[in-house]
C-alpha cells in the first residue's frame, strides 16, 4: 500500500505540473481530482490501519478492510468538499450533510460486518 500511495502521489504532481486544465478541460479535472483521491485515500488507509493494528486484535485482513473503507470515506469526503469549493457551492450545511451521509454509510457497514473469532 505503501509504495502504491507514493506512485499515487507521483501521479498526481504530474498532472498538477503538465496538465493544463485550460487545454484539457474536463479531462484534466477528472484527472486531478481523481489521481488525488488516490494519493489520499492510500494514506488515510495507512494511517487507518496503523492505528487499527494498534488498538485491535484479530485478523490482519479485516482491519485492512476497515481502514481501507474508512479511508475511501475521507478521501471522499475531502475531495468532495474541493469539487463543492471549486464550483462555488461549499456551505457549512453542505459540508455537514455529505458528513452525516458518510457517517451513516459507514455505520451501515460497521453493524452489518461479520464477527471472527480469535482462537
Amino acid at each position: 500500500m505503501l509504495v502504491l500511495t507514493l506512485i499515487c502521489w507521483l501521479i498526481w504532481a504530474l498532472v498538477l505540473f503538465f496538465v493544463n486544465p485550460k487545454e484539457t478541460g474536463l479531462i484534466g479535472f477528472i484527472l486531478f481530482y481523481f489521481s488525488l483521491f488516490l494519493a489520499t485515500l492510500g494514506v488515510f488507509s495507512l494511517l487507518g490501519f496503523i492505528i487499527w493494528a494498534r488498538r485491535k486484535k484479530g485478523p490482519v485482513f479485516k482491519q485492512v478492510e476497515v481502514s481501507f473503507r474508512q479511508g475511501t470515506w475521507l478521501s471522499l469526503f475531502l475531495i468532495g468538499l474541493m469539487i463543492l469549493q471549486g464550483i462555488g457551492l461549499l456551505r457549512w450545511w453542505n459540508s455537514l450533510l455529505f458528513l452525516i451521509f458518510l457517517i451513516f454509510l459507514e455505520l451501515f457497514f460497521l453493524s452489518s460486518r461479520k464477527q471472527y473469532k480469535i482462537e
